[in-house]
């Protein structure tokens, strides 16, 4: 049965929030400016021929602010946006990374309402809470919205995802996009695990540590190494293969541009180049994790890598580059699980499962969107997403897109606002019928004149890491 109006119940939450990521929101096409913020008033669009839009700015209790814009002719619908991590102190409530679709959705008759959260970072405490105060704040000022879809992008993508298995949270869909939707712990983990085999592999009887880090500079020394180490290695063929393993507990991305797959040679110098620019970067940020969780929640001990690597889709592509050398894969594999003995902080790993942690018991349907090639969230994500969501019986109200297209976030405004169009028409039948179809996003977001589209077909591959800590 089509459901119009929402329910009225309405829950605080105060240990909500989530996640995640070194994302930059930046990474959006930027083909629209965001209009500037302005106190309560009416601000004029680009378009002469549309109603002036209003546009409202506040200040949450706990210091975040906010910021919405209502179009002339608003239908009655808000969105409210969830941005991604920010480094810094730049915090504003209006994403410029999300401007164009903003600005698009606003001329489409869409209200868009955003916070800044009450501090940058990982700002997983508050996240989900600001962004519902914000929508209290938005409909005291406008009246109550018909319908409210919630997205987030990055970091903000997780907290869309949290904030749809809130019950009574006021939401009526959602909309995650590039989200790190299979939680904190397992991004710890999975960033843990191939740093773990660099430095058990490449730097052999080193002493590197790699957790536990509460500032910037107490990483460099690990990540020094790591990089030499790394370059060195891709200039031997024996060097690429430990790093084809390195790759594949990274889960570095195969769907490469200009990369042909049936060259295993060339897959593993792309996939080496990608693991000496990602694996430093991750590193480099875990501290504002450990930070907030009060403890660094990842760990390595207990596990099994050779049952990782079996899981693995790139275990062909590992085999191949060991047969190509006098090296032993069961040999390196066995020293990696050998030397596995980092414990989580228990502190921080109760933080992270209590915030930053998706039980897929969705509450209202959501649509989780992701691109290809994704080095900071990677495409498996969605399949251990996915996996989470049936687990908890709620695959019904759950359908994923991808776009064949490299990037963080690298969405463009017409394939955002196909989304979201699509989870407005899952609202408005009460079902999915065929909107989350590929073609049919694919149709409907060309028929925009936009920026173009790119959704596909695709099936992502096993999330290796995911893990319970036992207390070993």
């Amino acid at each position: 049965m089509p459901r119009t109006m929402r329910q009225r119940c309405r829950t605080i939450v105060s240990t909500s929030a989530l996640s995640v990521l070194l994302a930059a929101a930046s990474f959006s096409p930027a083909a629209v400016a965001a209009p500037p913020a302005s106190d309560a008033g009416t601000a004029t669009d680009t378009d002469a021929q549309q109603v002036p839009s209003t546009v409202a700015t506040g200040t949450l209790d706990n210091g975040a602010t906010w910021r919405a814009e209502v179009p002339g002719d608003w239908n009655g619908k808000l969105v409210l946006f969830a941005h991604g991590f920010r480094g810094g102190i730049d915090n504003p409530a209006w994403d410029k990374g999300f401007a164009p679709t903003a600005t698009e959705l606003i001329k489409r008759g869409y209200a868009v309402a955003s916070s800044s959260y009450s501090e940058t970072g990982w700002a997983l405490e508050t996240a989900a809470q600001d962004q519902l105060d914000t929508m209290a704040a938005f409909e005291k000022q406008f009246g109550e919205a018909d319908r409210v879809i919630a997205v987030g992008r990055s970091m903000g993508g997780l907290v869309t995802s949290m904030m749809a298995e809130i019950p009574g949270a006021g939401i009526d869909g959602a909309v995650s996009t590039c989200g790190l939707v299979g939680g904190g712990v397992a991004l710890n983990n999975y960033q843990l695990d191939a740093a773990h085999a660099a430095a058990a592999l490449l730097l052999p009887r080193q002493d590197i540590r790699l957790t536990g880090f509460t500032a910037p500079e107490q990483s460099d020394a690990a990540i020094t190494s790591l990089k030499a180490a790394l370059q060195e290695a891709t200039d031997s063929t024996e060097g690429r293969a430990r790093i084809a393993l390195v790759a594949a507990l990274l889960n570095t991305p195969t769907e490469l541009d200009d990369v042909d797959l049936t060259d295993p040679e060339a897959l593993a110098a792309a996939q080496a180049n990608l693991v000496l620019d990602t694996l430093p970067t991750v590193i480099e940020r875990r501290h504002t994790i450990v930070n907030a969780a009060g403890g660094d929640s990842g760990w390595t001990a207990g596990v099994d890598y050779a049952k990782l690597l079996r899981s693995s889709d790139q275990r062909k592509q590992v085999k191949h580059m060991y047969g190509l050398t006098d090296l032993d894969l069961s040999e390196d594999v066995a020293t990696i699980t050998a030397t596995a003995d980092i414990k989580p902080d228990e502190r921080g790993l109760e933080w992270m499962l209590r915030t930053s942690t998706p039980t897929g018991e969705l509450q209202v349907p959501l649509l989780a969107t992701h691109t290809l090639v994704d080095l900071l969230a990677p495409v498996e994500y969605q399949e251990e997403y996915a996996e989470t969501v049936r687990r908890a019986g709620e695959h019904s109200l759950f359908r994923q897109a991808f776009v064949d297209r490299e990037g963080h976030c690298s969405f463009t405004v017409a394939e955002n606002v196909a989304s979201v169009e699509a989870m407005d028409q899952r609202l408005e039948t009460g079902n999915w019928g065929s909107v989350a179809k590929t073609s049919v996003l694919q149709k409907n977001a060309e028929a925009m004149g936009l920026d173009g589209a790119a959704f596909v077909d695709f099936r992502p591959g096993e999330f290796i890491n995911d893990r319970a800590w036992t207390g070993r």
